[in-house]
């Protein structure tokens, strides 16, 4: 099992140049777990693809429909105190923004505070960082990895 993040979900429902990358990742692990947000994450993302023109909107609606299907099989980590209060202190010590708090956060309460026992998967260097810091095994797939 592996905590993914929504910048590594994004790829898996549109072709964008991690996508072979993050594909070989999902092939080597199929259970996902993720933070209680991300799907809200997602959605923005490909709005903001549509937005700019990046993704019509028939792009759009396939790419919900794959996170719905993903959703389906995933697992999440819900929004606890607990959560809240772990995300707090990650505020305090790394360099984050409050959605990558909350994602970090969620993994820790995944690997029931043993980071060392899970890998998270993402593509945001500062997020990476943080995890690194923290103990997890972080996997950042190559732009362009197959």
């Amino acid at each position: 099992m592996r905590f993914w993040d929504s910048s590594a979900i994004v790829p898996l429902l549109v072709g964008e140049s991690a996508t072979p990358g993050v594909l070989a990742q999902a092939k080597l692990d199929r259970d996902i777990i993720v933070w209680w947000a991300t799907p809200v994450e997602c959605v923005s993302a490909l709005a903001r693809l549509e937005r700019e023109a990046r993704l019509d909107a028939a792009g759009t609606t396939n790419a919900i429909e794959r996170l719905d299907e993903l959703m389906r099989a995933w697992q999440e980590v819900q929004p606890v105190e607990r959560v809240r209060r772990t995300a707090n202190r990650l505020l305090r010590v790394h360099g984050l923004r409050a959605a990558d708090a909350f994602q970090l956060s969620a993994a820790i309460s995944a690997s029931e505070d043993r980071p060392p026992s899970l890998t998270m998967v993402t593509l945001d260097d500062r997020l990476a960082r943080a995890a690194e810091r923290e103990g997890f095994k972080v996997v950042m797939p190559a732009i362009g990895e197959a």
